[in-house]
């Protein structure tokens, strides 16, 4: 018989027996292992037969559903038993019913976490002891409730409920880091949240100011920028609006003030220097752009916006690698083909926006068409289609008339 038996129902399903991973069980039952974790849901309270078999087996048919059900927890003890011979006897048989029943050396990760929360819960719990239970949740918490586990639908609304406890918990733990000024503890905190649910802006946020906090704004400003990837791969929008102005403090951060005439001239000299378009951020852009609007309405000028989209053939579906490749190359062949005064942006996932505020009529679709050749040759048998749309705007921001009709592949 083992020492300690720990079992794990955050993130995957797993029994360790003396901290050695046991994962077999699922591969050959996982009817079986769906049972275990009903049963241990229900933290030891008799399960009726019945709604074990409403969800073990939800619309599957059977002959004899009660055989059934006593063959399966037949087998299931045979095969906890080959694990180790005392977790056969942690399924209990009852009057028409079973029930889990933990055995001594035993624990749950999900009974402890229910634990923390109990015990975060009650007033006066001393600053010191919460720290304590904050960390240990962090520890425990490895990912959503059976998360990567089959037949769990029963297991959503408990799923759900304890998502949302934790995330109030690591906002709680980061305000009280916060009031003590720890911002390096802040990082770590908000890291290891992040793994749980990466796209949670609040603690994006808390990392990126923290990471400002302690002069770390090069790792804030590739977290951004790992947020907007996020943004796009996975639910194809831009990041939020407090996302999006949190970028302005990540730059601003960044700068040490110099009112050194010589030293100030150098830097802009030295960011002249670069050739090709200036590629940015889209919150950068929206600056840039409404810069520009003014620039018109004052000088009475004309600019131009265009937009480029890439969309497979056939409406077919595109992998996000194989598409995040081709417009970075896009990006690339953009930057090196536009002029200086030439602004790009990442709209969408598969949208980019130029401004053109030296091109006309004539020359800004020849742009456009120049692009396109280039981007053709690069990638010869892509079979991507390259649409694009380009007109002037007014100062009022609106296209004028006429404008050049949108182009395709």
């Amino acid at each position: 018989m083992a020492d300690t038996i720990r079992i794990q129902m955050m993130d995957h399903f797993l029994i360790f027996i003396d901290e050695k991973k046991t994962d077999h069980l699922a591969a050959k039952s996982k009817k079986g292992a769906a049972l275990i974790q009903y049963l241990i849901l229900n933290e030891g309270a008799p399960v009726p037969n019945q709604r074990l078999l409403n969800a073990l087996w939800d619309e599957e048919k059977s002959a004899n559903p009660e055989n059934a059900l006593k063959t399966l927890v037949s087998r299931l003890r045979v095969l906890l038993n080959q694990i180790d011979p005392s977790l056969g006897a942690c399924v209990v048989s009852d009057r028409g019913a079973y029930h889990w029943e933990c055995i001594e050396g035993m624990t749950i990760d999900l009974y402890e976490i229910d634990a923390i929360f109990t015990r975060l819960s009650e007033p006066n719990v001393p600053a010191s002891e919460q720290r304590k239970l904050y960390n240990m949740l962090l520890e425990k918490y490895e990912g959503d409730l059976l998360q990567h586990s089959e037949q769990n639908e029963w297991a959503l609304a408990k799923a759900t409920t304890l998502h949302n406890k934790y995330i109030a918990a690591v906002y709680a733990y980061i305000e009280m880091l916060k009031s003590k000024a720890q911002y390096a503890d802040i990082v770590s905190v908000c890291r290891k949240a992040l793994d749980v649910d990466s796209f949670d802006d609040r603690l994006h946020m808390e990392l990126m100011s923290a990471l400002i906090k302690i002069n770390r704004t090069g790792e804030a400003l590739v977290q951004y920028k790992h947020v907007v990837q996020l943004n796009y791969r996975y639910l194809g929008v831009q990041p939020s609006e407090d996302l999006q102005e949190f970028y302005k403090q990540i730059v601003s951060a960044g700068k040490t003030l110099d009112f050194n005439l010589e030293s100030i001239r150098n830097e802009l000299r030295e960011s002249g220097e670069r050739r090709g378009a200036f590629v940015c951020e889209y919150t950068v852009f929206k600056e840039i752009f409404n810069l520009q609007m003014r620039n018109l309405e004052r000088l009475g000028a004309t600019m131009f916006l265009a937009i480029i989209m890439i969309s497979p053939y056939n409406d077919k579906e595109i992998d996000s690698m194989r598409q995040d490749n081709i417009m970075n190359g896009l990006m690339e062949i953009l930057r090196k083909n536009l002029r200086k005064g030439d602004t790009i942006t990442r709209f969408a996932p598969t949208i980019f926006a130029l401004l053109l505020p030296t091109v006309n009529y004539n020359t800004g679709g020849m742009v456009l068409e120049r692009i396109k050749r280039v981007f053709y040759r690069s990638y010869p048998n892509s079979n991507i289609v390259f649409n694009y749309r380009v007109g002037p705007l007014s100062s009022q921001g609106k296209p004028l008339d006429e404008p050049i009709p949108p182009a395709e592949a």
